[in-house]
């Protein structure tokens, strides 16, 4: 019984790990460090193991596979949340990286040739 215990905790942090980077998701407005292939595993994962716990009813397996359903389904829901203002703010850091190669470019030098020659050290 105590091992059992034990187990269902262990299950449940492991489900629940990744929703450590939530708040940094909630604060950037930006799931760039969430991964949405990790929440779909976790989901499928925690149904599967749902349907088999129905099977004999062992509530041990239930119980940490039911809050898996539930941790993963709140990240998807934030990832459906802030996925569109990610795919924003990357272009708009893209464009911006960009304007600072172009800008960087026409200054140069004063050449008007940009020439990148590698000299070894001696």
């Amino acid at each position: 019984m105590v091992v059992r215990i034990i187990c269902v905790i262990f299950c449940t942090m492991t489900y629940a790990s990744p929703l450590s980077v939530m708040k940094l998701v909630i604060r950037t407005k930006s799931v760039e460090y969430m991964p949405v292939s990790l929440s779909l595993a976790t989901f499928a994962n925690c149904v599967t193991w749902t349907c088999y716990a129905f099977l004999p009813y062992d509530p041990f397996i239930l119980i940490p596979s039911v809050l898996g359903i539930a941790f993963s389904v709140s990240q998807l829901i934030l990832y459906a949340t802030y996925y569109k203002s990610t795919k924003r703010q990357m272009e708009a850091a893209q464009k911006e990286a960009e304007t600072g190669r172009l800008s960087q470019d026409m200054v140069g030098n004063g050449n008007s040739h940009n020439h990148n020659i590698d000299i070894p050290d001696i």
